[in-house]
């Protein structure tokens, strides 16, 4: 819920900075400015504010993956080729047929990292979170396994978080092969 939450803010605040002089000019330097703050440090507002429960959980992983999404689809949508978007207005599209079908698909790349460098926080917030505020899941059970000296079983929830996500990037370069097969790239030698 939190990835979801995030990445949908993240995205939005992106497209509005990112497509816009004037979305820009509102959205960037309050983004930037909260980005600085260390989201781990929110922990006790979140727990004050949101109760003790999922909630605090969900707000605490939204927050870092909003800001991974927002950089990174931001840097896609800066970074689409002039010439690309120059070509498209000389084929006759409007303002939201370049946005469609110039730069939407070049900011995509972009998208695509921010969502794995995104997946990694979800997961670092998950942690946090779980052995902050949480009476089940394995951030709990690493917290417990710490209050008695059980570093096997604290070695072994770092291995299933890694594998987790392992997994979760695995998936998401899955998504990224099947996106951007239109996109030439350099597959290593």
């Amino acid at each position: 819920m939190g990835l979801l939450l995030g990445g949908v803010v993240g995205v939005a605040l992106a497209l509005v900075s990112g497509l816009s002089r004037l979305g820009e000019d509102l959205v960037d330097a309050p983004v930037q400015m909260l980005r600085t703050v260390p989201w781990v440090g929110l922990i006790p507002l979140f727990i004050i504010w949101l109760g003790i429960g999922e909630a605090p959980k969900v707000a605490l992983i939204a927050l870092g993956v909003a800001f991974h999404l927002y950089l990174n689809v931001y840097a896609g949508i800066r970074g689409v080729d002039a010439g690309l978007v120059e070509a498209g207005e000389s084929l006759g599209l409007g303002r939201w047929g370049l946005v469609r079908h110039v730069v939407l698909p070049g900011a995509l790349p972009g998208a695509m990292t921010g969502l794995r460098y995104s997946l990694a926080t979800a997961w670092l917030a998950l942690v946090f979170g779980e052995s902050i505020n949480a009476d089940a899941g394995i951030g709990f059970l690493m917290n417990q396994a710490r209050e008695f000296f059980r570093t096997d079983v604290i070695v072994v929830c770092l291995v299933v978080y890694a594998f987790l996500g392992l997994l979760a990037d695995a998936l998401v370069r899955t998504l990224e092969r099947l996106l951007l097969q239109w996109r030439p790239t350099f597959t290593g030698q």
